[in-house]
């Protein structure tokens, strides 16, 4: 079966946020033209960030799709490990703060920066 690989980032048991890869099976369609099942979203935003744009940590306010668009972004765990995505690259964003837990920036979320010299666009799509 032809699947799609999606990166996840999500919150762990402990809190924190980490990255884990899945698969979606691309089940319909044609041998010419698999696609997965329908999804449902909830509204999609574009963004663009400058050069030099960079967050402190934070948690995802809800689970959405992140698209890369033009330019470089850098995702920063609690733990010291990035992982950089460019364009036409992707990632399920899903790390949202453990219900009942305050925000602590020293322990939840991720943090992002644009990389390199092209501003960074990106499409969010609320899953």
């Amino acid at each position: 079966m032809t699947v799609f690989h999606k990166t996840v980032l999500f919150t762990d048991t402990d809190g924190r946020a980490r990255f884990r890869e899945e698969t979606v099976a691309l089940s319909e369609g044609t041998p010419a033209a698999r696609l997965s099942p329908l999804m449902a979203s909830g509204g999609y935003q574009l963004r663009q960030s400058p050069v030099g744009f960079r967050s402190e940590f934070h948690c995802t306010g809800a689970p959405q799709w992140l698209f890369v668009l033009q330019g470089r972004m850098e995702i920063g765990l609690q733990d010291g490990s990035t992982r950089e995505f460019g364009p036409g690259e992707h990632f399920y964003s899903a790390d949202t703060l453990p219900e009942g837990a305050v925000f602590d920036p020293q322990r939840h979320g991720h943090r992002s920066r644009q990389v390199g010299d092209e501003p960074l666009v990106t499409l969010f799509v609320r899953g």
